[in-house]
């Protein structure tokens, strides 16, 4: 999960506020609460990016393979459309943010989002998803 929000806040922070951030600043919108280095960041960004491009790569392969249909992944297709939810939860948390204050309503959605999608993902990475005897 930290993978994703770093990867999202390199993606949108400069769009949403308008002006070019230092890693540090980007850094410091990790709604974990925890103080994050430039390097740790860095070293997330960069982990987020490659797995963004070996994802990409399996997907092209299920694709060729005409796999990309099975009901085996519709599961799959769920989580993607919460992780959708959750990146526009996370969205509209940076865009309540006032004055350097989060607000709270909308970091409890995130959280719950969060946890939901990590659940399900946790589900979804046993071998065992994709059996025909699920």
């Amino acid at each position: 999960m930290r993978q994703i929000q770093t990867l999202l806040i390199d993606i949108s922070a400069d769009f949403q506020t308008g002006k070019r951030l230092t890693f540090e600043e980007k850094a410091d919108l990790r709604l974990d609460g925890k103080k994050t280095s430039r390097g740790a960041f860095n070293r997330t960004l960069r982990q987020a990016r490659k797995n963004v491009i070996r994802s990409s790569f399996t997907l092209i392969l299920l694709g060729y393979l005409n796999v990309l249909g099975s009901p085996r992944l519709e599961p799959y297709m769920e989580v993607a459309n919460r992780l959708e939810s959750y990146a526009r939860a996370y969205e509209g948390a940076w865009e309540s943010t006032s004055s350097g204050a989060k607000d709270e309503v909308a970091l409890r959605i995130v959280s719950f989002l969060e946890k939901e999608l990590l659940e399900s993902l946790d589900r979804l990475s046993k071998t065992s998803s994709l059996s025909s005897r699920v």
